[in-house]
């Protein structure tokens, strides 16, 4: 007995977003590392020289976890932190040059996951997918900024 996919769209949403994330936490582990690792190597790459606060902020983590993350890819080699020369308590993240090879590999396994995800999807079908996927996104943003806690003072918090 074959069992069936749920058609609702917020289950499937979560339910390929966790495929998602529980095959990159198994291609991680082939390097000996963590999806989590992964994600951050990455986001340096596209900005470096982000400070861990930065990071945790983006990854929607406690920069606590992102400290113990990135101790773990600086014992490894894959990242430096360096200080700020405009802020003595800031560190900011720059790659060394021994993240190339897993970067390289991180880019191989997206476009392998993309392949994967995609296949049967006419392009014309991926694009309505990718616009309608952002406008959800922009729209769940901008219903978190009206919602964020107001400070005594009456402002937003930023």
């Amino acid at each position: 007995m074959q069992i069936g996919f749920d058609p609702d769209f917020l289950i499937l949403l979560y339910d390929v977003a966790r495929q998602m994330r529980t095959r990159s936490d198994q291609r991680a582990r082939t390097r000996g590392m963590t999806r989590a690792q992964w994600v951050i190597l990455a986001h340096l790459e596209r900005q470096p020289g982000l400070s861990q606060n930065e990071l945790a902020a983006i990854v929607e983590v406690e920069p606590i976890t992102i400290g113990r993350l990135v101790d773990r890819l600086e014992a490894r080699g894959l990242v430096e932190r360096r200080s700020d020369p405009k802020d003595r308590r800031v560190w900011r993240l720059q790659l060394m040059p021994a993240a190339a090879p897993i970067l390289r590999e991180i880019k191989q396994y997206r476009a392998e996951l993309h392949a994967l995800m995609t296949a049967g999807l006419d392009p014309a079908s991926l694009k309505v997918m990718t616009d309608g996927l952002l406008r959800m996104k922009a729209n769940l943003a901008a219903a978190l900024r009206e919602t964020e806690p107001v400070r005594a003072s009456g402002a937003r918090q930023g």
